[in-house]
């Protein structure tokens, strides 16, 4: 996974009216469990929606009054309006103990389905997965290059190291369909196979 890094100061008091004056000074209150204890602190707003605000999923080394911990965003708090974070809980995280995450799934190459005109259709964007922190990958890549128009990859298709897909193993996770105007990938290789045959009937005749 990637890493990133926030400072957090310890919070005085816990409650609305403490977090409600935390969020009027552009900090968002925050807590951190998962050992037992909870830790009450706030950060920036805008180091936060950094975070939030991205594709990518990320280790974060919190550095709280001078503790540091490791830690990955287990649940937030938007406000309904302003699209802005109200509440941010951490997961720490340890060496030697698996952890659920949901982590990107991303589609690399041009599938030839797609060239001939059909659509990639892509259902999950994130999977969820649980394995050791450290076994954790930024994202699970497929090659699509030789999917063909029908062709489709399945949960149970993917191999990720160290790590155990959660998703359904018959769930489809990428496809490519037919597309109005799109031509299927045996019309295409009829179609080069008859510009073939034309060819050596034209060098015959000469």
């Amino acid at each position: 996974m990637k890493k990133a890094q926030l400072s957090g100061s310890l919070r005085a008091n816990v409650g609305k009216k403490d977090a409600g004056a935390l969020r009027r000074q552009g900090m968002v209150p925050c807590v951190l469990y998962g050992t037992g204890e909870q830790t009450h602190f706030s950060v920036r707003a805008v180091d936060m929606h950094k975070l939030i605000f991205s594709p990518d999923v990320y280790q974060v080394e919190i550095d709280i009054d001078g503790t540091k911990k490791t830690a990955i965003i287990q649940d937030l708090q938007m406000h309904p309006v302003k699209d802005t974070a109200m509440h941010v809980d951490f997961l720490e995280l340890l060496d030697d103990k698996p952890v659920k995450v949901s982590l990107p799934l991303r589609a690399t190459g041009s599938a030839i389905g797609v060239m001939n005109g059909g659509k990639l259709r892509q259902p999950y964007r994130k999977l969820r997965m649980m394995g050791l922190p450290g076994a954790l990958p930024e994202a699970v890549t497929v090659d699509v290059t030789d999917m063909r128009i029908g062709d489709s990859v399945r949960i149970s298709e993917l191999n990720v190291d160290g790590v155990e897909l959660l998703e359904p193993a018959n769930a489809v996770v990428l496809s490519v369909k037919m597309a109005r105007g799109a031509v299927s990938d045996e019309e295409e290789e009829e179609s080069e196979a008859e510009g073939e045959t034309e060819g050596e009937t034209e060098e015959s005749a000469e």
